[in-house]
């Protein structure tokens, strides 16, 4: 019946104290679920981000030390419960034969036949409880706490930076996609131009300088096309180190999502003083910076310490037995008493470490002021970049309308004779390379919008349902 007992106080114990760590890495685990990248034909940012942040390694490091912090926790709260000690010894001693005759008070026992090997076994229990140390339990548990935050808040601030990279990358490889598919148009129209100019020449209404002529252009519209495959496979690998994908190599067949071109422009500019307001609220860095703040007022906290008494309840019991391993209850003592240490000079390190501590809480105080205004600094030079390149976008959208009717115009003109090759060659290019402007500002606009959001502390919203 006692052996029961035990095992179900046991398992109740198990069960009490070890629930919350597994709770915590299941939720965790839970929240890392990313989408299978085997089962993604089309790749879009989301995606690309919710991958990184569950796959990127340097995002499971982080992880790791959030749990380190969560067990200096759990160490600070140990220091709250009485310390006990247990103790077992046992000790065999053979005298000297010449040890009575040496003694004149034992001289006696010189001839007698006397046992000169004695056995002694001890036994101990002592329990040390701190009743008071100038509050330095409370403000170590206190620190602890606030490390554990602040480790938290970093580990987000590295999700905001990780999500903003594998935005900027993502889209410099959406461009070089886009680019791609640009030279492939281009090769697209030059094969047509080369079966009409092979038909005129057929007939006798077309040169063969003309063929020879859309020949060249037609080459170098594959050394672009063939240039810009390989930058794309190149921005592949930079994107897929990011999203922690193994050996930075995306699966064959996959394609990033198309460019979006059509996008709307907002009519109005982003107010700075609202978005300065939300951004201090909500960075995590700037809360990281906050935790540490807390963390140096409890690092005062324990410099004060030593400047109290530390009085402490102390109770032993001790048994002592001679050749006999068995102990009965005659053969332990034991005590109880209160310790009350107090330093009274220490040549004034005590007071050395006080203030070393409070110009750490100075330190950190002034390292948040000057986040602060970096981050009103990084969101009104944002507001800005992205106006500019807004009005980039609006730009190029005109030049690609206008080049391609003047393109259009050149092709029924030299096809009607009336124009030369040379001109519609030049409003071919002017084509590719406008559309390539195009692409660029758009990247640079989608660019400039996704590191407004991250210097907003914005950029997580999407992906916070699973990744908190």
């Amino acid at each position: 019946m006692y052996e029961d007992i035990m095992k179900r106080l046991v398992l109740l114990f198990v069960f009490f104290f070890c629930l919350p760590a597994v709770t915590s890495v299941a939720k965790e685990k839970k929240a890392l679920v990313a989408p299978d990248l085997s089962t993604v034909k089309v790749l879009d940012l989301q995606t690309a981000q919710k991958i990184a942040l569950a796959d990127n390694p340097d995002m499971a490091a982080a992880m790791s030390r959030i749990e380190q912090a969560r067990e200096r926790i759990k160490q600070a709260v140990a220091a709250w419960w009485p310390s006990l000690d247990a103790s077992l010894s046992g000790t065999q001693t053979r005298l000297a034969k010449n040890f009575f005759g040496n003694s004149q008070s034992l001289s006696f026992l010189a001839d007698r036949d006397v046992d000169l090997n004695s056995d002694d076994f001890k036994a101990g229990l002592q329990a040390t409880w701190v009743l008071f140390d100038g509050f330095f339990r409370s403000y170590k548990q206190q620190q602890a706490e606030f490390n554990e935050k602040e480790f938290t808040a970093a580990r987000r601030d590295s999700q905001r930076l990780l999500a903003f990279s594998v935005a900027e990358a993502f889209f410099n490889a959406q461009l070089s996609q886009t680019r791609v598919d640009i030279a492939a148009a281009d090769e697209k129209f030059y094969l047509s131009q080369l079966r009409d100019a092979n038909n005129r020449y057929e007939v006798g209404t077309g040169g063969w300088g003309d063929v020879l002529n859309i020949k060249v252009q037609l080459n170098s519209a594959r050394t672009s096309l063939m240039l810009g495959r390989r930058q794309f496979e190149a921005a592949g690998y930079g994107l897929a180190a990011l999203m922690g994908i193994s050996d930075a190599a995306f699966p064959k067949g996959l394609r990033l999502a198309e460019l979006d071109r059509d996008i709307k422009l907002p009519l109005v500019q982003e107010d700075p003083e609202k978005l300065i307001k939300e951004a201090l609220a909500i960075r995590p860095d700037i809360r990281r910076l906050e935790m540490l703040a807390h963390e140096a007022e409890a690092g005062s906290g324990q410099a004060k310490a030593p400047f109290y008494p530390k009085v402490q309840l102390v109770g032993t019991v001790n048994g002592d037995s001679r050749d006999d391993t068995s102990f009965s209850a005659d053969d332990f003592g034991n005590t109880i008493g209160v310790n009350i240490a107090w330093n009274l000079f220490s040549g004034g390190a005590d007071r050395a470490r006080f203030f070393e501590a409070r110009h750490k809480e100075r330190e950190v105080a002034y390292n948040l002021a000057s986040l602060r205004n970096k981050v009103a600094a990084e969101i009104r030079r944002d507001i800005a970049l992205l106006a500019a390149a807004e009005e980039q976008v609006r730009l190029q959208r005109e030049s690609v309308v206008l080049v391609r009717e003047n393109r259009d115009l050149a092709k029924n003109e030299y096809e009607a004779g009336e124009t030369s090759l040379v001109r519609l060659n030049e409003a071919q290019r002017d084509l590719t390379t406008t559309h390539s402007r195009l692409a660029q500002a758009l990247v640079g606009y989608h660019q400039a919008r996704h590191k407004l959001l991250a210097a907003t502390g914005k950029n997580l919203q999407p992906l916070s349902g699973k990744n908190k």
